[in-house]
């Protein structure tokens, strides 16, 4: 029987580890030749609605990269349906929604979320790979609220969020209901994955960058703190991530999580420096895994030295995979990352 490799779930809880763990966010998907041929034929969503299926791409880039952890394939706006939002992923384009959120009572009409009636495919995608005995730590997920208000608010993707910003501010009555109503789904889509047998979750506040710290604090914090109290009681290392949100990474640092997500933007030392003292996950530049091996090599490197200053570091890219990655980089990088590492860490005890 394969052994467990835990690593991930060590350093997601500061331990010291053999060699620093490696998993790439969209790396179930993009590049692959495999899943490519699958999606020819099937719509993310017609994948995520067969559980085998869904399993099997969830689990090809362990197989093929040998990464530290499996990330279940999904998309941040699958529980939206079960409140009432009519989403539909447009290929080229992302989540739109036929019913934008425009008032309080928009907000109120929102339904309550029941994984096991809503999403019940994606429980059991997380129960079968639970069954074939993957033998790394399986990573649940979820938008968050803010992200998610973005794409029912603007009506799909935005590159400023506007109108996002603006009913933020001018309705806050309705914007912090609507705060209200994404946590409740968020907490119980997120606990459901869990009992289902994920091992750790990522929040994807992908979009939150475009706020202010003093607006974070008076209209994100709170509900993010709610929601991670509330998942605390799980027992699993919960992640927080976001694009181009740098200037929040301190206050990431207080909600009651486990592990900062940077980007590439904010080194690692830096982050260090500016008083982030939680596990960190990130941070290579994914656009430079089209540039030469020896640039992959001597940022990977330097990421690696910056992330082994303090226990707890987990490999990753700055933002995910994109489909012009050629898949032998990534099994390349993994390598390099584990090997690196390990090296190092000997070098150092």
């Amino acid at each position: 029987m394969t052994t467990f490799n835990d690593t991930l779930l060590r350093a997601a809880r500061g331990e010291r580890t053999a060699h620093t763990p490696v998993w790439y966010m969209r790396q179930a998907g993009r590049s692959q030749p495999e899943y490519r041929a699958i999606k020819e034929k099937y719509s993310l969503e017609e994948i995520t609605h067969q559980p085998e299926l869904c399993a099997y791409v969830t689990r090809l880039p362990v197989e093929n990269y040998n990464v530290d952890a499996a990330i279940l394939y999904k998309d941040i706006v699958t529980p939206l349906p079960g409140i009432g939002i009519d989403v539909k992923i447009k290929a080229g384009v992302g989540p739109v929604i036929a019913n934008p959120i425009r008032s309080v009572a928009d907000v109120e009409n929102l339904g309550e979320f029941d994984a096991k009636e809503h999403t019940p495919f994606v429980l059991e995608t997380i129960k079968l790979l639970a069954e074939e005995q993957l033998n790394v730590p399986l990573i649940g997920f979820a938008g968050a609220p803010f992200t998610l208000a973005s794409y029912m608010i603007e009506g799909g993707p935005s590159k400023n969020y506007n109108k996002t910003k603006s009913f933020m501010v001018s309705e806050p009555q309705a914007w912090f209901a609507l705060m209200d109503k994404l946590a409740d789904m968020i907490i119980a889509d997120v606990t459901a994955q869990i009992q289902a047998g994920a091992k750790a979750i990522q929040v994807f506040d992908s979009w939150v960058g475009a706020l202010n710290v003093e607006d974070y604090r008076i209209f994100i914090k709170p509900v993010m703190t709610r929601i991670f109290a509330e998942l605390q009681k799980e027992n699993v290392p919960l992640i927080q991530f976001g694009v181009g949100a740098s200037h929040l990474a301190k206050e990431w640092n207080d909600l009651p999580i486990d592990v900062v997500g940077l980007d590439w933007r904010l080194p690692i030392k830096e982050a260090r420096a500016h008083g982030i003292t939680k596990p960190v996950q990130g941070n290579l530049d994914p656009s430079l895994l089209l540039a030469d091996w020896s640039v992959i090599e001597k940022r990977t490197k330097d990421i690696i030295d910056q992330g082994l200053e303090m226990p707890g570091h987990i490999f990753n890219l700055g933002h995910g995979v994109f489909p012009e990655v050629d898949p032998d980089v990534l099994k390349r990088l993994t390598a390099l990352i584990h090997e690196y590492s390990a090296q190092q860490i000997q070098a150092h005890s």
